[in-house]
């Protein structure tokens, strides 16, 4: 896709339209990709639900449910709902009539977006495969599902199997919103368009990584999914893994989608640590028991500290640590590289008084890059101080501020696959998660009132 240009003739069809990821994400999305031109003024948004609503109630419905700004006297134009029971393979027949009695369907870029939890996949995968809806390697034809791609290995590989049958891999979309991020996409800007880092980036110039995800509310009206999933499947298999592939990539040979994805397997294969309490722990914040929907003698972990290395020539000596967890003393998502003290230095300054260099990336809520290297202090002397390059990443757009599911749509519509997950991504990064559950699965979590307490656990200082 050019630059400017708009992609026409889009239909996209959403299950589970009636629930908050739907409301909360993708039809502000789908609005502003319309409103901005990316989309254009006819795509067509077919919203599938069990509630017994038509398309004048259905917006009726949005209207007091989405936050976002919409200007629904055009938006409702774009929208029609279909009421149908999605664990019916018959209804799918009728779902088919109404799209192409209603929208320009054979000559469309269609997008089913499986906005449900994960049990439905198999049933609407093949409904709308049986009734000719998405037909197998149809290249204008996407399939979208969002995390968690499975609950472990041997469900992840059972579900791809299942999607093989009905699907070519070029079709198949696993979402995950983190790779949507503007800072996300950044790391490979700031990794291999800037010279200071080529040489450095490595064991060589690296002392340790650092990967956050910090939250300080808890599990909220999510209980039911979060006891099934925990930190470790919730964030650590998805979110962190992949920003750990970014970081620990090798230089692809070129920035073709298969390329990047070749040089992100490639660390996901070499993950390896040694289990002991010193490089995993898990925690439960205190009153997890008591949130709704939560088993009262429930062992799900929603705190994780895990220390990793990446086997391969760069990186080898080189700790790289996950913190991730609900309840703690902050919100912050960011990624902190150390950089090893200067081998000079020591010449003139005390190591104390010469910190290493340090950059974070900052990923959530405030998005940006902070850069710390040492200066000379104002006067006569040659005392050193820590200064602070700042840089931030919304300060520097005019007007709208694309949402992470703004990118990853406009994506998907394009058929550039580049931010999702392919299938052996998330076999290495499942099969990596199953070890450290192996490994705790007789353990308790540490439960916790604050993060200063884990912190003192941590032995990544």
């Amino acid at each position: 896709m050019k630059k400017g240009e708009v992609m026409k003739n889009n239909l996209f069809v959403i299950f589970g339209a009636t629930g908050n990821l739907t409301y909360k994400k993708l039809l502000p999305a789908l609005f502003q990709l319309i409103s901005n031109k990316s989309f254009s003024g006819d795509t067509k948004i077919v919203c599938v639900g069990r509630k017994e609503l038509t398309t004048e109630t259905y917006v009726d419905d949005a209207i007091n449910k989405v936050t976002e700004k919409i200007d629904w006297d055009s938006f409702r134009d774009n929208l029609l709902y279909y009421r149908m029971d999605i664990e019916s393979i018959s209804d799918y027949d009728s779902l088919r009539n109404f799209i192409e009695n209603h929208c320009q369907f054979n000559n469309s870029n269609t997008v089913f977006y499986l906005a449900t939890s994960p049990e439905l996949l198999p049933t609407i995968a093949e409904g709308i495969s049986t009734f000719n809806l998405a037909k197998k390697g149809d290249p204008s034809v996407r399939i979208v599902f969002e995390k968690p791609f499975g609950e472990d290995l041997a469900s992840a590989k059972e579900y791809n199997q299942l999607l093989k049958q009905y699907f070519k891999e070029s079709q198949i979309y696993r979402i995950d919103h983190y790779l949507g991020k503007e800072m996300i996409q950044n790391i490979l800007v700031v990794r291999f368009s800037n010279k200071i880092f080529e040489d450095v980036w490595g064991s060589n110039g690296i002392k340790k990584i650092t990967i956050l995800a910090k939250e300080s509310e808890g599990v909220i009206d999510r209980g039911s999914y979060y006891d099934r999933s925990g930190a470790l499947r919730d964030m650590l298999q998805s979110h962190l893994m992949q920003m750990l592939s970014l970081v620990a990539m090798e230089p692809p040979e070129s920035f073709e989608t298969d390329d990047i994805r070749d040089k992100k397997v490639h660390v996901l294969r070499n993950l390896k640590t040694d289990f002991n309490p010193d490089n995993v722990f898990i925690g439960q914040y205190n009153g997890y028991r008591s949130e709704r929907n939560v088993l009262p003698d429930s062992k799900t972990e929603t705190f994780v500290y895990l220390k990793v290395a990446v086997d391969t020539e760069r990186w080898r000596g080189v700790p790289f640590y996950f913190i991730t967890g609900k309840h703690l003393d902050e919100k912050k998502s960011e990624i902190i590289v150390d950089f090893l003290e200067n081998s000079h230095s020591h010449k003139q300054w005390s190591n104390e008084s010469v910190p290493p260099n340090q950059l974070i990336i900052r990923i959530d809520p405030e998005d940006g890059i902070t850069f710390q290297i040492n200066t000379k202090y104002p006067g006569l002397t040659l005392d050193v101080r820590p200064t602070i390059l700042d840089y931030c990443h919304k300060c520097q757009a005019i007007g709208n501020f694309p949402e992470a599911y703004e990118k990853l749509l406009l994506d998907i519509i394009s058929g550039d696959s580049t931010l999702f997950p392919r299938w052996d991504e998330i076999e290495h990064s499942w099969r990596f998660i199953d070890q450290i559950k192996s490994y705790l699965k007789d353990s308790d979590p540490i439960e916790y009132n604050s993060f200063e307490e884990l912190d003192q656990m941590i032995k990544y200082k």
